[in-house]
């Protein structure tokens, strides 16, 4: 159990937890931005959590739930007042309804995740700050603190896994829910690269090609939120021309970015692709959570080998482009 010491204190409208971990700095700030790793110990054993949205920017959101053993869920939300990289973090902390919203019956903390290293490796604290002494009796009465170390005694177990989020793992998806995918990928590159591999028209050209073989004629970018964008392939030889198109919807450079998108000439409903990027070691963790209208398409355009092209272009997007930009 990497819990050393917990305190709650009605005078400062505190509970403070103190845990020590084994492992540098980095590992430990890494589970926590990663949401394919925070996952894993956010919730109670009982009560998995899987997490949505995780942007871990300033001004940036996290959405996720937790299931119960019988499938109830539990929503919550954060949201980032501020990030000091592999230091500390501060979020607004609370409950959510089940779409997403704060849930106005219950109250919101601010907490903050401060990150240090000792002789051993890190240590995390995590202060969580009520609005007065009833709320704090109410939320250690439901169970937070037992909550917060049955949670945080999966920790070690995650930071033991390295292979599992090590780069060089290449693309992969994961199935949210019916209509929820996660593709992950982390890009050997930092940041500023990556975001600007995915906005320059020259650049997008010489990556976004899927398997060999084929070119990218057309490549509008959307720049401004409410501009379209239209991107078309198609092979070598000048056949099978195919493209997409869609909305800028929300655009945070150089961590997120939202969008539609439809296939050009085919009817029904399209997606909304979701991008976060996360700097960690190893270069910047790459999550798309792509919202599909419902569990029949999702399954239909998973089975196109999507994850092999996407893997396809992001490994030349390494070994072709960042090297240059």
């Amino acid at each position: 159990m990497p819990i050393t010491s917990v305190e709650k204190s009605p005078e400062n409208l505190t509970l403070t937890v103190v845990a020590d971990f084994g492992v540098p700095v980095r590992r430990l700030w890494d589970a926590y931005v990663d949401p394919r790793q925070i996952e894993k110990f956010w919730g109670p054993p009982e009560w998995p959590a899987t997490f949505t949205r995780h942007d871990v920017a300033p001004g940036g959101r996290s959405d996720y739930y937790m299931t119960g053993p019988d499938g109830e869920k539990s929503a919550g939300f954060w949201e980032f007042l501020s990030v000091d990289p592999l230091r500390s973090f501060e979020v607004r902390d609370g409950f959510a309804t089940d779409d997403g919203s704060p849930n106005p019956d219950m109250p919101s903390m601010r907490m903050v995740f401060t990150f240090e290293e000792t002789d051993r490796g890190s240590r995390l604290i995590t202060t969580t700050h009520f609005n007065s002494v009833e709320e704090l009796e109410q939320l250690v009465g439901m169970g937070m603190e037992d909550g917060m170390r049955a949670a945080m005694g999966q920790i070690d177990e995650v930071l033991a896994d390295l292979a599992s989020f090590a780069a060089g793992r290449g693309t992969e998806t994961q199935i949210l829910s019916d209509t929820l995918v996660r593709v992950s990928r982390i890009i050997r590159g930092d940041i500023e690269q990556v975001w600007r591999a995915h906005h320059e028209p020259e650049l997008l050209q010489r990556w976004q090609l899927g398997p060999d073989g084929w070119t990218m004629p057309v490549c509008e970018v959307a720049d401004k939120v409410g501009e379209s964008y239209r991107y078309e392939w198609e092979s070598v030889d000048g056949e099978n021309r195919f493209g997409f198109t869609g909305e800028l919807l929300e655009s945070e450079p150089p961590h997120r970015i939202v969008t539609t998108e439809r296939m050009i000439g085919m009817e029904g409903p399209g997606v909304v692709n979701e991008m976060t990027l996360t700097p960690i070691e190893g270069g910047t963790l790459l999550s798309l959570v792509i919202t599909y209208p419902n569990a029949e398409l999702r399954d239909t355009v998973l089975a196109t080998g999507m994850t092999d092209g996407m893997e396809r272009s992001y490994a030349r997007l390494e070994s072709d482009v960042l090297a240059s930009v």
